[in-house]
This record gives C-alpha cells, sequence and structure tokens, in this order.
C-alpha cells in the first residue's frame, strides 16, 4: 500500500502542475489554480500515511533531532509520508507562485523553467521565483 501510495502523490498533483506549465494562459487553469484546495489530494495521501505511524511521528517532528528525523524518513512509510509533504507544500508553492507571476504578467516561457525547478528542488526553485519576481512589479489591478 505505501508503494502505491507513493507513486501516486506525484499523480494527482501532475495534472495542475501541467496546467500551470503548458496552458498558463487559458482561464480555466487560472480558475482551478485559484483554489487552495488543489493541494488536498496530496494532503490526503499524507496524512493517509501519517495516520498509521502518529506515534512515532509526532515526538521526530516535536522534537527534532537529526537521528530521530533520519531513523523517521529511513523507512518505506516514513520515506512515502515525506514524499508527500514535498509534494503539497511545493504544489503550494508552485501554485503561489504561478498566481503572483500572473499579476506581475512575468512571460509563461520564464515561469516554465521556475516552475518546473519548482517540481523537481522545491526550495530552489522558490529562490528563483524570487529573484525572478523582483524584476517585475505587480500590476495595479484595473
Amino acid at each position: 500500500m505505501t508503494g502505491f501510495l507513493f507513486s501516486l502523490t506525484f499523480l494527482v498533483a501532475a495534472p495542475f502542475w501541467a496546467l500551470m506549465i503548458v496552458l498558463p494562459h487559458w482561464s480555466w487553469t487560472r480558475r482551478i489554480a485559484a483554489s487552495p484546495w488543489i493541494v488536498l489530494p496530496p494532503v490526503l495521501i499524507y496524512l493517509v500515511l501519517v495516520a498509521g505511524s502518529f506515534g512515532e511521528v509526532l515526538p521526530a517532528v516535536a522534537q527534532p533531532t537529526l537521528g530521530g528525523v533520519r531513523e523517521l524518513l529511513g523507512s518505506a512509510d516514513g520515506a512515502a509520508a515525506g514524499w508527500a509533504h514535498f509534494i503539497a507544500f511545493d504544489l503550494f508553492v508552485g501554485r503561489w507562485a504561478y498566481l503572483d507571476s500572473r499579476k506581475r504578467e512575468i512571460p509563461a516561457l520564464l515561469m516554465a523553467p521556475v516552475l518546473v525547478l519548482t517540481i523537481l528542488l522545491g526550495p530552489l526553485g522558490l529562490l528563483a521565483y524570487l529573484l525572478v519576481r523582483t524584476r517585475f512589479p505587480e500590476k495595479a489591478e484595473a
């Protein structure tokens, strides 16, 4: 079951990424991405994975140590939960960057690699977007 949930995690997020990267100007993309609930599918997978081992997870995150976190993530359940955590938060950050880039009229061809970087290496994608957005002031709404 854990392997299936691990594999499912990115699959449930991929359509949202595809919309933001491949069809950024489609009216339905903006409508769909406008909802923070697009992160719900990977969050539900995370919930299922964590609920079964909440007794081990809570102490490891309440008072984290390198050894405790390594042990938690070193199991199949822990790695799958960590993956779901990454996917959910990367999608949330990507969604924010996509919406903010539309307000700033950042070219979609510039945003596509930033969003791909966010999928692959979340914090570096966020850093890239924060740097890009400094060159594009937010447009006033009419």
